[in-house]
């Protein structure tokens, strides 16, 4: 199943590169998502849905392909599956930045892939529920943006890394996918809740403010 989507944002490329490749800034700032983790290259996280009373967690992990710079390209793989149950799903999303004045024009293309009854869901349901979560990413941004300022993320990394420790995190309140996409076909619909997500953090991340 395919999704793309085409936008700009206010900043120039490089700004916007380096804070695209930013996975563990950006992952708990994602509606529902909470980072838990690294596995060598992975970023392992997990995200809770709700479905009326009802709230299941899913568990996946991301972590980039190809980082390509001079071409300001990138490829990011995403996987995720209900914690219980059968549920599963995988995207391929390869997002393309390009000049546009001082703004950078982003295209992002997504191989959404699902396994099982999910597969029934068509790309216009997923288009829906991913702009609405677009929607909830960039306002949660633009929030954190103004009250850190614009020197936020801006400083050089240092080249061999920081080390990755942290506390726990705090539990996130969880996607409510019947304001999202409607009581009709929730019940098959939630597992791909995660791999949506993840998607979105390139679509996100890209939203900020110079």
């Amino acid at each position: 199943m395919k999704i793309a989507n085409e936008f700009s944002v206010s900043a120039p490329i490089e700004q916007a590169w380096d804070v695209l490749c930013d996975l563990e800034k950006v992952i708990p700032l994602m509606p529902g998502a909470q980072l838990t983790g690294h596995d060598g290259d992975d970023y392992l996280g997990k995200v809770k849905v709700k479905v009326g009373p009802v709230t299941s967690e899913f568990s996946g992990k991301v972590h980039f392909v190809e980082q390509d710079r001079d071409q300001h390209r990138a490829v990011i793989d995403a996987k995720g599956k209900e914690a219980r149950g059968t549920g599963n799903a995988a995207a391929t999303v390869t997002a393309q930045l390009r000049e546009a004045g001082e703004r950078t024009q982003v295209t992002v293309d997504t191989d959404l892939k699902i396994v099982g009854k999910l597969a029934q869901f068509g790309s216009g349901m997923l288009q829906q529920v991913s702009e609405k979560l677009l929607s909830q990413f960039v306002d949660s941004l633009e929030a954190e943006l103004a009250a850190t300022g614009p020197a936020t993320a801006t400083g050089p990394e240092p080249a061999a890394g920081p080390a990755r420790s942290a506390g726990p995190a705090a539990e996130r309140a969880p996607i409510d996918l019947l304001e999202l996409a409607g009581a009709d076909r929730l019940k098959k619909y939630a597992a791909v809740a995660l791999a949506v997500t993840a998607v979105l953090v390139l679509l996100w991340v890209l939203r900020r403010r110079r």
